[in-house]
């Protein structure tokens, strides 16, 4: 949704109708309302919705009164991805996040104050769920609203990543997959305010199970093109045995060495198919991902995508380039190999 496909006279009052919706009814003000730019984007997750803003600079105010005319009763958990955000809640100030989490309740009255960066807007993406979808009690999680929740480090550092890769991939996804990625997002937010709040072990088995493996993925993840990550480095990493860490894995279908294979080829693949990594030798871009012997990487990716690191390259980069000319080739053209 933009506000771009409306006259600029009718832009804020729609803007104000979306926060409405999507979030809560507020009272908002901006310089620029006569001509307000804006843009939002929403997803359900089940009991979990995603909300992602792009406006210009505005104060908005929730106030009793608000309250009392409407209130989901949900936690709403907003990131501040551009630009910065002053918010204060229960006489409690977050400051101005730029770049971090705060936690809002929706019964409670709030204000806040968004300024732009250089482009002029503000972006944010905003969780909102139930109260009651926290296995934490309302007391102490009551303790964190308004306080800025640091996404640089730890879980809150995981947490902000997933929030953006929601925001970014998950209108991707199918229904039973969007409803998965919700229940992930619930197991996320708990953990990352249980540690806050020192209290873990109030957190469900599924949910510290769940946010366990969320960490172990993003520690793979970043640590893909280390040749020395192995699954006992994992297990190590994690003060866990490596039984059980090839326990946890074995309910996501695959071993922990299946795993990492599978995500260096991955990344393998897409390098190889982009042209302008063409001047890297193949056997540098293995080197990049942790395939330290050429002839096991070539074995390994032909059993995965059905052709040679350099026939797919070949074939990806002739596609790229026909693209380019609006001319693309049809798949199996180039020397028998066809899509892989």
């Amino acid at each position: 949704m933009s506000s771009a496909a409306l006259p600029a006279a009718e832009r804020f009052e729609w803007f104000t109708d979306v926060v409405a919706q999507e979030i809560v009814p507020t009272a908002i003000s901006s310089e620029h309302s006569r001509d307000f730019r804006a843009e939002a984007a929403a997803l359900d997750l089940g009991r979990v919705q995603v909300t992602k803003f792009a406006h210009a600079p505005l104060r908005a105010r929730r106030t009793a009164a608000h309250v009392r005319r409407s209130d989901p009763e949900q936690y709403q958990l907003g990131l501040v991805t551009t630009g910065s955000m002053w918010f204060a809640q229960n006489g409690i100030e977050a400051g101005f996040l730029s770049g971090d989490m705060v936690l809002w309740d929706t019964s409670h009255p709030f204000e806040s104050c968004a300024l732009p960066d250089d482009a002029g807007l503000i972006g944010s993406v905003v969780l909102a769920f139930p109260r009651s979808a926290l296995s934490l009690r309302g007391a102490r999680v009551e303790r964190l609203l308004g306080q800025r929740l640091s996404a640089g480090h730890g879980m809150g550092a995981i947490l902000a990543q997933y929030v953006r890769a929601l925001a970014a991939h998950g209108a991707d996804c199918g229904p039973a997959e969007l409803e998965q990625l919700g229940t992930v997002a619930l197991d996320l937010v708990g953990a990352c305010l249980a540690g806050q709040l020192g209290v873990e072990d109030e957190l469900s088995v599924e949910a510290r199970t769940s946010a366990l493996l969320e960490r172990i993925n993003t520690f793979i993840e970043h640590n893909l093109g280390d040749p020395e990550l192995t699954p006992s480095v994992v297990a190590a990493r994690h003060s866990m045995s490596l039984r059980r860490l090839q326990l946890l894995f074995r309910e996501q279908g695959e071993t922990v060495a299946a795993g990492i294979r599978r995500r260096r080829l991955e990344r393998c693949r897409s390098d190889l198919a982009n042209p302008a990594l063409l001047t890297s030798p193949v056997h540098a871009v293995a080197g990049r991902w942790g395939f330290t012997n050429a002839a096991v990487f070539s074995r390994a990716f032909r059993e995965a995508y059905g052709s040679s690191p350099t026939e797919f390259r070949q074939w990806a980069v002739r596609e790229a380039l026909a693209r380019n000319i609006n001319e693309p080739c049809a798949p199996g053209t180039s020397g028998g190999v066809g899509r892989p």
